[in-house]
């Protein structure tokens, strides 16, 4: 988990490198032309280029600014169907786990060998479910990790005190 950290971190630094750049090109050269045009007139072409500087400027705030706007907003947008779907999701999860239990626990006591077959298909059918949850918790740790961590912990804050009980 920590090396998928590490390499989402590596990854977000990296898609900045580019716009970085370009960005110290671009600021450089407006303040040379700004320089320039202190210290005298500047020619058509360079009036020209200096607003295309200014042109590029705009634009590329204009679409980072926006970029930023629409991710958040469709963030927002998604987040209170992400969180009852997840909450249903996790519910399912607490079930199979309350079923799976329960097997373990006819396993022990219970006999006949027909009766053992049953439950050892029930099990791994409880138990491919339990892994489909988990996948699936997976997925929604990608759309709302907030989220995720805080349903989780307080699942586990539950299971613990059901436990203890």
């Amino acid at each position: 988990m920590e090396k998928e950290k590490n390499s989402s971190d590596k990854q977000k630094n990296s898609q900045w490198i580019w716009p970085g750049l370009i960005t110290l090109v671009v600021f450089g050269s407006t303040t040379v032309f700004v320089i320039i045009a202190a210290i005298r007139d500047l020619s058509s072409v360079e009036n020209v280029l200096l607003q295309f500087i200014f042109l590029s400027i705009g634009c590329g705030v204009s679409y980072s600014v926006g970029k930023q706007s629409v991710e958040k907003a469709a963030k927002e947008i998604i987040k209170p169907h992400a969180r009852s779907a997840f909450r249903r999701l996790l519910s399912l999860y607490q079930s199979l786990s309350r079923a799976a239990t329960t097997i373990e626990s006819a396993q022990i006591s219970d006999s006949h060998e027909n009766d053992q077959v049953a439950l050892a298909r029930l099990e791994e059918i409880i138990t491919e479910q339990l892994s489909k949850a988990d996948d699936a918790l997976e997925d929604w740790r990608d759309i709302v990790p907030e989220d995720v961590e805080e349903l989780e912990q307080k699942r586990q804050f539950d299971n613990t005190r059901r436990e203890e009980q």
